[in-house]
């Protein structure tokens, strides 16, 4: 079996060029370029602040504000990244690469994995080419302006809000700054998009394994009714492993994505708020239709990403909690009574469904969604009200 794990080669790609991917020669080269790159750009976002604080209008200050939030949020999750690589992230893939091999024993299990692995992939190639369209959408309209560099009266428009701390006088070097600023937002928005469908595909995973334990509970009892006790032991003690195998694996998870969670948990709450500002805002001016395409997909992902997280909290805790119906709904009482034992402990412990956190503090639900959309509703009024 040539696949041994359900991440696909462009989540790895992505991975290897920022340095996130263990064991790889390169990661040091590609975590000091980045880092010295965002926190220019950071850099250069607080110049345009600073300087157009008082003359800016207050929607370019906004529009400022939310690229600043978004390289920021990116940094921080790179710097969470590399920080548990060597622990969290290679017990992930570990852990993965050990159910693969165990799922090559068994036709059923093979095949449960590898719908989730397919399942992954089209979720991981949607995510990273909506993603590069928002980044298409976001800077093209810049790119394609025609700015006499030479002959200027205003100042220079970039991508973004941005005040370059050097003097640009030439064409070539105006033309190779936009280039080079939309090769790293493209990169940027890709990595936010590739780490934000990891956790589905991880969720993914560990829901397949639950879906294969389940499986076991439903051949439980008619094997031990045709096999000896000693057999049906064994089978039971693979059943308890596997269940806190899969308990291992969405703790490490959890463990991966609990700040990062937290992190898009509250700056996405303001820049979904500051976003629907600038497209609210935005209608009626002259330039309506540039200002809505180059923010409304930018609006969508930021919406997505939220959702995703959300979601996959949500759709770990539902499997986990089907693990524990599954054991109920076993014939249970027809087992030898030591063996029934095994099963309610089982049971009691699949009542303690798996979840993921922001922070420890919130759990990641499809409520928790609900509550970041009428807060940034909230926020929005407020915004229109002082406009």
């Amino acid at each position: 079996m040539s696949r041994k794990t359900t991440l696909n080669r462009t989540v790895k790609f992505m991975l290897v060029l920022f340095g996130i991917w263990p064991g790889m020669s390169c990661g040091l080269i590609c975590r000091l370029f980045w880092i010295v790159t965002l926190i220019f750009v950071e850099y250069c976002h607080y110049l345009y602040f600073v300087s157009h604080i008082y003359t800016a209008e207050f929607l370019d200050m906004v529009d400022c504000m939310c690229s600043f939030m978004a390289y920021a949020k990116v940094i921080m999750r790179i710097i969470l990244f590399w920080m548990n690589q060597q622990n969290i992230i290679v017990s992930i893939l570990s852990m993965m690469s050990n159910d693969w091999d165990d799922c090559a024993k068994s036709d059923v299990a093979l095949r449960e994995t590898k719908y989730k692995a397919k399942i992954s992939d089209r979720l991981i190639n949607s995510i990273f080419m909506l993603h590069a369209m928002a980044a298409c959408a976001y800077g093209s309209g810049t790119i394609l302006n025609n700015v006499e560099v030479t002959n200027r009266t205003e100042e220079l428009p970039y991508i973004d809000k941005l005040d370059i701390p050097f003097d640009v006088n030439t064409q070539l070097m105006y033309r190779s700054i936009l280039f080079a600023e939309f090769f790293v937002m493209t990169s940027i928005c890709w990595l936010a998009g590739v780490t934000n469908v990891l956790l589905l595909s991880l969720t993914l995973h560990a829901a397949g394994q639950m879906d294969i334990l389940r499986n076991w509970f439903t051949q439980l009892v008619p094997r031990a009714k045709q096999i000896k006790h000693e057999s049906t032991v064994i089978i039971l003690k693979r059943i308890v492993q596997k269940h806190q195998k899969i308990i291992d694996f969405s703790e490490c998870i959890e463990s991966l994505y609990t700040r990062i969670a937290f992190l898009i948990f509250t700056s996405n709450m303001t820049m979904i708020c500051s976003l629907g500002f600038v497209i609210v805002t935005a209608i009626g001016s002259p330039n309506a239709v540039e200002q809505i395409v180059r923010s409304l997909l930018f609006y969508t992902i930021t919406n997505l990403e939220a959702f995703i997280f959300c979601f996959a909290g949500e759709y770990l805790s539902n499997k986990s909690k089907l693990v524990g119906i599954a054991a109920y709904n076993t014939p249970w009482y027809a087992l030898a009574p030591s063996d029934s034992r095994v099963m309610l402990i089982i049971i009691l412990r699949s009542q303690k469904k798996l979840t993921l956190t922001a922070g420890k503090m919130v759990d990641l639900s499809l409520e928790s969604f609900a509550n970041i959309m009428k807060a940034s509703g909230s926020y929005l009024s407020v915004l229109l009200a002082m406009q």
